[in-house]
């Protein structure tokens, strides 16, 4: 599948972000994600961008508070010349997934050995239909994913403090633990 554009929108009535791509052969695929999955999927794809960053060649980046700002600069240089103005194409002709989005109960990540990442999105909402549906992204359209999604969680004002806003720059050095005396 061949990713053309990504969009998040947050559906007031539903109180979820409705994720929507389209793939390069005119189809439209849709998730909700709710607040609470939102809230436990961005960390884990945050810390997967930053090893695939740093997995590629020529790169090193020896530890998370490294490979976290590797990351941050890579997402930066990427939303510099993204297109964010171009209108969402809503002419799919087909719905692989069907016209109403599947919400998202589980997700999986995986990077990928020539680079990449696979989410698996998985509905377990009713056990005797499982729906799932793999996406495999380069690690630009993960950073437009995370671009897209915590923009609508903003507007949304989920409040999703677990977040780190690409402008935040992760601190390199841990805080020392409070003591406590008895």
């Amino acid at each position: 599948m061949n990713i053309h554009q990504l969009s998040v929108l947050h559906d007031e009535r539903q109180d979820r972000l409705l994720l929507r791509l389209n793939t390069q052969d005119s189809q439209e695929f849709r998730f909700w994600l709710t607040r609470r999955m939102t809230q436990r999927f961005m960390p884990a794809i945050e810390q997967s961008a930053a090893r695939l960053e740093a997995a590629q060649p020529g790169v090193a980046a020896p530890d998370s508070a490294s490979q976290q700002l590797l990351s941050e600069l890579k997402r930066d240089a990427f939303l510099q010349k993204a297109d964010f103005s171009t209108p969402f194409e809503t002419q799919a002709t087909q719905l692989p997934l069907g016209s109403e989005p599947m919400l998202i109960t589980d997700a999986h990540l995986s990077i990928l050995a020539k680079g990449g990442m696979e989410i698996s999105f998985e509905d377990k909402t009713d056990p005797q239909q499982v729906r799932s549906c793999q996406l495999r992204l380069q690690v630009s359209l993960v950073h437009g994913m995370v671009h897209l999604i915590q923009q609508a969680a903003d507007k949304a004002q989920w409040g999703l403090t677990a977040v780190v806003k690409p402008t935040e720059a992760a601190p390199l050095l841990a805080p020392s633990p409070p003591r406590y005396s008895h």
